[in-house]
C-alpha cells in the first residue's frame, strides 16, 4: 500500500533559535502560519485528490520546530489534524522538531494526540560542528532525544547535513555511524547550502565558510548513505526538494545545489561497487572481451550515470570493454559481474 504524506508548513514557527544556515521564507514557498480553517483545506484536497487509490495517510507538520510551539497552539494544531484520524486511509500525525525540545511529558501529550512520527533535525552527531552551527545542543543529548522517541514506540526519523561549519568527512561518517547505531525508522541527508540572508551567507561573504563542491558533497553523501543503509535504514531523501524559490536566482547564494542531487549520489554509490568489483577481477580481464555489470531494470541510469558517464571512466580506468546488463532478478540497488 502506498505511503504519502500531506505536508503542512509552519514555516520558522515554534524555532526558538536562529540556526545559520536557515531561512524557511528561501527555501519553502509558503511564508505565513496557517490557520486551522486552511489546514482542514489542505487535508481534504489531499484525500480528495488521491481518490480511489489505495494509500495509508500521515497528516504531517514541516517547516519549523513543532514542540517548541506554545502548549496551546501545538495541541490547537494537532486537534485539527486528529479530525482525520477517523478516516480509515489516515493512520497518524507526523511532526518535525528539534532533540532539544523532547522530553517525557511532550511524548506522552503526542502520543494521546495520534502522533505516529517524529522527525529530529539533528544534522549532526559531532559537538563541535554543532556549536558552530547555533544549535544549542549536543550530540548525548540528541542520542538521548532519539531513545525517548523509540522508547515510546514512534517511528523515528533523523535529518542530517553534510558540508556544515566546521564539519569534514570523518565527522560526517562517524555521524552517519552514530545514526546508524540509533536504528531509526528513516533518514534524510542535506548538503549544506548558503541560503541568502542568513549568518551562514555573512560568513561566506567574508569568507570565513568554504561550501562544499558539487562533487565534494556527492562524495560525502554517498559515504554516509553506505553507513546508514548497512543497516537496512531506509533513505528517505538526499538534496533539498527544488522549490521555485530555490530556483530562483540568488536564493541560493553558494554551495552545492543540484535540482537531482540525490540521483547524483546514487550515481555515485553505484560507480563505487563498480569499481571494487572490477579490482577483484582485475587480473581476469584478459580472458573475455566484454564484461558486463548486471543490474535491475529500474537501477540502470544510476549505473549508467549522467551521459553514461559511469560506464565511460570505469572503461577508462581499467581498459576493457564494460556495458551493462539488465536482469530483472537482480536486487534493487545491488550489481553483480558477468562475462
Amino acid at each position: 500500500m502506498r505511503h504519502i504524506n500531506i505536508p503542512i508548513f509552519i514555516p520558522q514557527f515554534g524555532c526558538p533559535h536562529q540556526c545559520i544556515f536557515c531561512n524557511q521564507k528561501k527555501i519553502s514557498s509558503q511564508t505565513s502560519v496557517p490557520e486551522p480553517d486552511e489546514i482542514r483545506s489542505t487535508i481534504a484536497a489531499y484525500l480528495e485528490a488521491a481518490g480511489d487509490l489505495r494509500f495509508e495517510a500521515e497528516i504531517a507538520y514541516f517547516g519549523g520546530s513543532f514542540t517548541a510551539l506554545p502548549q496551546k497552539t501545538m495541541e490547537e494544531y494537532l486537534e485539527t489534524a486528529r479530525e482525520f484520524l477517523k478516516r480509515e486511509s489516515v493512520r497518524g500525525l507526523r511532526i518535525s522538531t528539534r532533540p532539544d525540545y523532547i522530553d517525557e511529558e511532550i511524548l506522552v501529550l503526542l502520543k494521546t494526540k495520534g502522533v505516529t512520527t517524529i522527525e529530529l533535525g539533528i544534522q549532526s552527531f559531532e559537538d563541535r560542528v554543532l556549536q558552530a552551527s547555533g544549535r544549542q545542543y549536543g550530540a548525548e543529548q540528541a542520542e538521548e532525544a532519539c531513545r525517548l522517541i523509540k522508547n515510546k514506540n514512534f517511528r523515528l526519523g533523523i535529518q542530517l547535513m553534510a558540508g556544515l561549519p566546521e564539519d569534514n568527512y570523518r565527522y560526517a561518517m562517524l555521524t552517519a555511524e552514530r545514526t546508524a547505531a540509533l536504528k531509526p525508522d528513516m533518514v534524510r541527508i542535506y548538503p549544506t547550502l548558503v541560503i541568502k540572508e542568513t549568518p551562514l551567507e555573512a560568513l561566506f561573504r567574508n569568507h570565513k565558510y568554504c561550501p562544499l563542491t558539487l562533487a565534494e558533497a556527492v562524495d560525502v553523501c554517498a559515504g554516509m548513505a553506505v553507513i546508514i543503509r548497512r543497516e537496512n535504514i531506509p533513505i528517505i531523501r538526499m538534496g533539498l526538494q527544488p522549490s521555485e524559490e530555490l530556483r530562483t536566482e540568488g536564493n541560493v547564494a553558494a554551495g552545492p545545489f543540484h535540482p537531482a542531487f540525490g540521483e547524483l549520489v546514487e550515481q555515485k554509490i553505484f560507480y563505487d561497487q563498480a569499481r571494487v568489483l572490477l579490482r577483484r577481477q582485475e587480473k581476469n580481464f584478459y580472458k573475455h572481451k566484454i564484461w558486463y555489470l548486471r543490474v535491475n531494470p529500474k537501477d540502470v541510469s544510476k549505473m549508467t550515470g549522467y551521459k553514461r558517464n559511469n560506464i565511460t571512466n570505469l572503461n577508462e580506468e581499467f581498459d576493457i570493454n564494460l556495458k551493462v546488463k539488465i536482469w530483472d532478478g537482480q536486487p534493487r540497488n545491488m550489481i553483480s559481474l558477468d562475462n
